[in-house]
């Protein structure tokens, strides 16, 4: 207790000394503004430079990119790299233009390098997703047997998010669903998880099941549903159609169909058959039933 207040009473009396020798000197406080003056206006000039850099470096870097993208779609790279190259020159040149901006505050390379170093293992752990999601880009795009490309549209099993493929970027793959909405998807699980491609081969085949009232004459109804399907100018002529009993359900009797068509043609065909197939089936007085339950109420 003693020890704290003779430390006390020393820091006021070295306080008091301040204030003398600065009442007795007030020209004390004018060289000490005149001493920080150079050093300051070192800094801000250095700040102004600092910031043309980031503002020219910046419109460099938009121009650089534009330039790679450029030429890398003049050589007809695919649409996939082209966005995976860009976006990966552009985060490189952005890390360039940071080292030069911390050199005008005296941080050299070698020393940012000895940091990075140094916090590797940490870094490593903290950017351990980002840098799965790099090596998933990558994988996604170097691969011989590649399982997308842009503009197929997939499914991403893991997720159960499907759409059409926009961009690949170094850290995401966005897809654009049918209802026009933008979605980002981790490569890193893009590249671990089972992926469903609608639009990788050129031809799909389209499965629709009609029920027909078990009065039904199965013979006509082949008859009407074939007539339907060669009426479409869609279906592929040269593939198998087949027209057959898919399953006797308990309201009615179910006939499946199966055509082909071009991938992009899929699911208009499928709306177009449908439709015909009910106005078809009416017109030839060909019922479809609903589910219905007999109920019999018994006297006793």
């Amino acid at each position: 207790m003693g020890i704290l207040i003779t430390d006390q009473l020393t820091q006021l009396s070295t306080e008091s000394e301040v204030l003398n020798e600065v009442a007795k000197n007030p020209g004390i406080i004018r060289k000490y503004l005149q001493d920080l003056t150079p050093s300051l206006l070192g800094f801000l000039i250095q700040l102004m430079i600092a910031v043309i850099i980031l503002l020219v470096g910046s419109r460099m870097i938009k121009m650089l990119v534009k330039m790679v993208r450029r030429f890398l779609e003049r050589g007809k790279v695919e649409a996939g790299v082209v966005s995976f190259l860009s976006s990966f020159v552009k985060y490189a040149l952005y890390f360039v233009l940071a080292m030069i901006i911390l050199g005008q505050f005296g941080v050299t390379t070698s020393s940012v390098i000895a940091v990075l170093g140094s916090a590797g293992l940490t870094m490593g752990l903290a950017l351990q997703g980002s840098l799965s999601n790099f090596a998933g880009g990558v994988l996604i795009l170097i691969l011989l047997l590649k399982p997308f490309v842009v503009g197929d549209y997939i499914l991403d099993n893991a997720s159960s998010e499907e759409g059409t493929v926009k961009e690949i970027t170094i850290f995401y793959t966005k897809l654009l669903t049918i209802d026009n909405k933008l979605i980002l998807i981790p490569n890193g699980s893009l590249s671990n998880s089972s992926i469903t491609n609608y639009s990788h081969m050129d031809m799909r085949r389209i499965d629709l099941t009609v029920g027909v009232g078990y009065a039904s004459d199965l013979s006509k109804v082949k008859a009407v549903l074939e007539g339907v399907v060669k009426t479409e100018t869609a279906v592929i002529k040269d593939e198998p159609v087949d027209i057959f009993v898919s399953d006797l359900g308990d309201s009615a009797v179910d006939m499946g169909i199966r055509v082909w068509v071009k991938t992009e043609d899929y699911w208009p065909v499928r709306w177009r058959l449908l439709e015909q197939m009910k106005n078809a089936l009416d017109e030839n007085g060909i019922s479809i039933p609903f589910p219905q339950m007999d109920v019999s109420i018994r006297k006793e």
